[in-house]
């Protein structure tokens, strides 16, 4: 189960800010209007893609997204724009990282 719900966040995630990277590269820096009609339907995938997790409360779930996708938000930069972290990005990313655990901890 773990594996699939890191998974669904995973793919959201790439979902939701590759949609949105390629809606800025069309709007922010001039690059082709099809890279932003890509950004849309990935955003539109995004949102079907997180309904696939298996936890009962939206709210929560997407407060959790929040979290990962700051994190991945993160190594996006700096995989994609080459902007390297500097220690208060990590410092920040791993509060939201624990944040998320917290909150995904299973009660009853």
């Amino acid at each position: 189960m773990f594996i699939m719900v890191l998974l669904w966040f995973l793919l959201a995630g790439l979902a939701e800010i590759g949609g949105g990277y390629l809606v800025w590269l069309w709007l922010r820096e001039g690059k082709p209007w099809y890279l932003g009609a890509l950004g849309g339907v990935s955003l539109f995938f995004y949102g079907i893609i997180a309904t696939f997790q298996s936890f009962p409360s939206f709210g929560r779930v997407y407060a959790a997204y929040g979290g990962v996708f700051i994190v991945l938000s993160v190594l996006w930069g700096w995989g994609i724009d080459k902007k390297t972290p500097d220690l208060y990005d990590w410092i920040g990313a791993s509060i939201c990282l624990i944040g998320v655990i917290v909150m995904l901890i299973p009660r009853s």
